[in-house]
Formats: C-alpha cells, structure tokens, sequence
C-alpha cells in the first residue's frame, strides 16, 4: 500500500527522466478501493484456478501463473468483458505475481473514452430505488460531488465558511478521501441552500450528515453532474468540451478543469476531461 502517495506525481517523474508512462505502475497501491477491487479480482482468478485446473495451493499456482492468467484473460475477452476491466483484472494479477509482464501475449482492446458507459445514462441498478424518496441527498450530491464513502463519513462540522482557500465560502472537508487525502470541496455557487438544508442538527458538530447512503444510487452520475457545473461556473462564456473526437487545447479551459479536479480530488486534468466533462 501506498496511501498518501500520489501515483499521478510518481508518474510525472518517470516521464521527465524518460521512462514509458502509458501504462504506468509504481508496483504499488495507492488507494483502498483499488485494493478491494484487485483483491476481487484475484479470488476471482485463484478459485477458476481451482475448480477448472484442480490447483489447491499457491506453490502449484506460481509456476503456471503465466499460462493460466493468459487462459483466464482470454476467457474473459470472449465473454466480452470490456477493456477497463480486462486491464484492471491483468494489473491485479500482475501485482500478485509480482511480474508486470504477466500475460502480455494477450492483445487487449484499446480503452477508449466513447466506450465509458457508467453513468452517462438509466443504470439496471436505477429501477431499485425510489429517487423522490431521496432528493435532499441528491441536491446535495449535485451540489458538492462528493463520493459514496466520504459521504458515510461527513458530520456536521465538515460543512463549513471558514476556509483560507475558500474565504467566506461553504464548503465540504472532506477528512479522509481517496487514497486517504483530504481536501476542500467548494460548493456549487448558487446551490448553498441545498448543502445546508443536509445537516440534520447544526448544534451538534459530531452528527453524521447522512444516516443512510441507500446502495443503489448512481452517486457518480451526481459527482459528474457536479463536475460539469462547476466547470461551466469556473469557465464562463465557455461550453463543456466535445463530446466526441480527439480534443484540442483551445476546446477547453484547462484552469477550469484543473480547479475541478482539485474540488472532485483527481488532482489530474485528463481524468476530469475523460469522465466526468466528456
């Protein structure tokens, strides 16, 4: 684990002294939601492993990792997986075995940003919940972008004007987000209200915000809602940027995308730009 460490400047760094970045690795982890996934990816793998090879322990497994990870692979290529996740199983592998050639005969599909289909529209998971039962929430997830965990964690003394990066603004605190950083979140000019009418009793810094976060609702569609506005604020005049093509520098507001990133904590304008403006 590498929490607290940025993965985005160790790959700065590597691309200022010349090394390949396209699919950089720093051989470590730097958030607890990428341990958790990769984690699942790895049982996943280990127990087709055991019921289809019949293999019962890791030192039968070692020697064979290279041809049963690349038989895995392409079982999933048939399946159709779709190429973030055939990367993201490959990486996980890769980390377990501790070899970042693992499995590279296997030709994966190009990851392309037209092919990002989460909440860029009606989800299956959609027509499990009643969304006029949660709409304070969802004002107040447009209104901030905050993701699902930092959202459990928030309490009353999290929203906040007194901030000398934001003076006399409300903003979020989020103490402990992503790959264990904190950071400010400005709230949507125009949108305060909805932020305030969250906290449940402003007399009581230590209450949570939130009782419940119901596990069916898309709070990523909220968070790129969110990105788009505050760019669009941050950008005025301007419009998001294309939709589709390759996009060029005048396309945007790079100082707009930059603030929003800061504000959804990527600290990386592609990221932005790729998921959440796009």
């Amino acid at each position: 684990m590498a929490i607290k460490h940025s993965r985005g400047k160790a790959k700065e760094i590597a691309k200022a002294v010349g090394e390949s970045t396209w699919a950089f690795s720093t051989g470590r982890i730097h958030s607890f939601k990428t341990r958790t996934t990769y984690q699942q990816h790895v049982v996943r793998f280990v127990r087709w492993a055991r019921s289809t090879h019949h293999i019962k322990n890791l030192a039968q497994l070692d020697p064979q990792a290279e041809a049963l990870a690349t038989e895995w692979l392409q079982a999933q290529l048939v399946e159709r997986k779709s190429p973030y996740t055939l990367q993201a199983e490959r990486a996980a592998l890769r980390l377990f075995f501790s070899n970042r050639e693992l499995a590279e005969s296997l030709a994966i599909p190009r990851r392309a940003r037209e092919s990002i289909r989460r909440s860029r529209g009606p989800a299956a998971h959609d027509r499990h919940i009643q969304l006029a039962n949660w709409q304070p929430l969802i004002r107040f997830l447009q209104a901030t972008g905050v993701r699902r965990n930092e959202l459990r964690a928030l309490r009353t003394r999290d929203i906040t004007r007194d901030d000398q990066n934001y003076p006399g603004q409300l903003v979020v605190k989020v103490v402990n987000g992503k790959g264990g950083k904190a950071r400010t979140v400005p709230a949507l000019p125009g949108r305060e209200d909805d932020v305030l009418a969250a906290i449940p009793d402003p007399g009581d810094p230590e209450s949570p915000v939130f009782a419940r976060v119901p596990k069916h609702l898309d709070v990523h569609s909220y968070r790129r809602e969110y990105a788009q506005a505050l760019y669009l604020h941050y950008a005025p005049g301007r419009s998001l940027p294309p939709a589709t093509g390759r996009l060029k520098p005048a396309q945007y507001d790079r100082q707009a995308a930059q603030r929003v990133s800061w504000a959804l904590g990527h600290n990386r304008v592609d990221v932005v730009l790729r998921h959440y403006l796009r």
